[in-house]
């Protein structure tokens, strides 16, 4: 009978900006976690970056290791190759053969909001739960998820991408702006901090960050507390929408906009009005692991698989 094998579970977040890898024990302690910059013009330098950090991480620890990466996009169902994603040298792309030719090793890739979902599902803030719906709400506005937990994927492989739906109950202050994806407000383009600040711009004339409003609110600005009520309210009505398709158990938000404290007290005093239910027990709540949650979860994808 073979010994088992305890492995490490490696995960790598490629994000536009900065590629991080961390290594994991079984019980999810940190032994290390190491950034570099994102190369994010350039494909193969991408992959060639990817390598060195895996590389480099295995030769220090000498452990066998499972190895998963979160990307900003999705790998196509049909052709294997990256879709969808923000770092556009990546679409079309054999990312996962790259890498496993490299260094001959298995790997496992995910959308980085499906990681985030998974992360908090496993040991964050929708832990225990039998189904947790989390969205990362930053630059961008992604989600995923988490049903006694496993990551849902389906068969195009976009489970979770909420943030190109359009707002239900829109009203003519909702502004309908153009969003990269082809369409006309999304989500994305009225939650997202880019978002916010352009529909705060439109409502106000001020061209300022979801940062610099949440600071004139505390200072009792009154335009400044109607912005940020607004932006609450578009989000209330957009969860409204998942709790009343799929009933979620917990519902957990990431990304910049996720620090805006007001958000757990007002967002489930506003969304009453719209599910469809006498009662809203459905928890908010904030991200247990910040922005270590994508490179854990990315771990957890590896671990999965093992």
């Amino acid at each position: 009978m073979k010994p088992h094998v305890i492995m490490l579970q490696f995960g790598i977040d490629l994000g536009g900006t900065k590629t991080e890898i961390i290594a994991l024990t079984a019980t999810g302690e940190t032994l290390l976690r190491r950034r570099t910059p994102t190369p994010s013009h350039d494909y193969q330098a991408i992959v060639d970056n990817i390598v060195s950090l895996v590389t480099t991480t295995a030769n220090e620890l000498k452990q066998p290791y499972t190895l998963g990466i979160g990307i900003p996009g999705a790998v196509s169902p049909v052709t294997g190759r990256i879709k969808n994603a923000n770092t556009v040298c990546l679409i079309g792309e054999d990312l996962a053969g790259d890498i496993e030719k490299r260094l001959n090793h298995p790997v496992i890739i995910a959308n980085d909001a499906d990681c985030f979902a998974l992360s908090e599902a496993t040991d964050g803030a929708g832990a225990g739960a039998k189904s947790v719906f989390a969205v990362i709400i930053g630059t961008g506005c992604g989600g995923g998820w988490v049903i006694n937990g496993g990551l849902v994927s389906g068969p195009n492989a976009i489970a979770g991408e909420w943030g190109h739906n359009p707002l239900p109950w829109r009203t003519d202050q909702d502004t309908q702006i153009d969003c990269y994806c082809g369409q006309k407000g999304c989500l994305e383009t009225l939650l997202s901090g880019p978002g916010l600040r352009q529909q705060a711009l439109a409502e106000t004339g001020i061209d300022q960050t979801a940062e610099a409003w949440a600071e004139a609110e505390a200072t009792g600005n009154v335009q400044a507390a109607k912005v940020l009520r607004d932006h609450h309210l578009r989000l209330a009505k957009a969860l409204a929408g998942v709790i009343n398709t799929l009933d979620p158990h917990v519902i957990v938000l990431g990304g910049g906009v996720s620090n805006l404290a007001g958000i757990y007290d007002t967002v489930p005093k506003l969304w009453g009005e719209f599910v469809f239910s006498d009662t809203v027990v459905t928890p908010l709540r904030k991200a247990v692991h910040g922005d270590s949650s994508g490179v854990r979860g990315a771990a957890w994808l590896g671990a999965a698989q093992a």
